[in-house]
């Protein structure tokens, strides 16, 4: 059985986390095999939009802890680090297309932090999320400590991030953590809608807006409003737009094709 699933279908690409046995916690196999998966998304024409989920109750445990205290198995924590939740983590954010989270149970430790990188987080109301870090004596990393103050603020994020509290999936998104929740009986088709729709929209927009918000966080307001001027431009430049426009005054639903 394959550690990552992928399934295309309507410009949709659906990678899934398949170790449900260890509630998809990552070892080093399936750490490569998702970055080779959002590799093959990122050149394939045909996907405008990825949908990232869990197999199972979990979506996401973290570092599947036997393989760290396995003295054949360990790569070591810069590997760990470097090589497997660093890459995913960039790949994610760097990709051009939306990339959405459907957080279908627990997400921990990286497995939390991994899914807050995504462009849109969507849960079940039986998810939850955990900064598990500081009960064995580590610090947050998959980016955590970077995305996760700039969702809620300094403070909550330093709480959750010391105490290590679990967070419902409703208190999530009253935070401000994730975009929506939904009940788990209807959550995977409503997943699946919103990153569908993403699919059909004028993806060659939504990646310039992905790369703004990308330079925001460490851009000044000169520098963010030199930059929207650019991705502006080219935006304009696009088939979309043309065919948003037309679409518009025409008066009908538009045919985007992401060029």
């Amino acid at each position: 059985m394959t550690s990552i699933t992928t399934q295309i279908k309507n410009n949709l690409a659906i990678i899934t986390l398949n170790r449900p046995e260890v509630f998809n916690s990552f070892n080093r196999e399936m750490a490569l095999a998702l970055q080779k998966a959002l590799d093959d998304c990122a050149s394939n024409q045909e996907v405008r939009a990825i949908l990232l989920t869990g197999s199972g109750k979990a979506f996401c445990a973290g570092q599947d802890l036997k393989e760290v205290t396995s003295p054949e198995l360990n790569p070591g924590f810069k590997a760990i680090l470097e090589e497997h939740y660093n890459p995913i983590i960039s790949r994610i954010r760097n990709i051009e297309k939306p990339v959405v989270a459907a957080v279908n149970g627990v997400a921990a430790g990286a497995g939390a932090n991994i899914a807050l990188a995504c462009d849109v987080v969507v849960a079940s109301g039986q998810a939850s999320f955990i900064q598990a870090f500081s009960k064995i004596g580590l610090i947050p990393d998959s980016a955590g400590t970077f995305f996760l103050p700039r969702l809620i603020g300094l403070q909550k994020a330093s709480a959750l991030m010391m105490l290590g509290d679990k967070v419902s999936a409703e208190e999530a998104e009253k935070l401000g953590m994730i975009y929506k929740v939904f009940s788990a009986e209807t959550f995977m088709d409503e997943a699946e809608k919103i990153a569908f729709t993403l699919s059909q929209m004028p993806t060659r927009g939504l990646a310039l807006t992905k790369k703004a918000l990308n330079a925001s966080i460490q851009n000044n307001l000169e520098e963010q409003l030199t930059l929207e001027s650019k991705y502006q431009i080219e935006a304009a430049q696009t088939e979309d737009y043309s065919e948003g426009v037309n679409a518009f005054i025409e008066k009908r639903k538009p045919n985007f094709i992401g060029k």
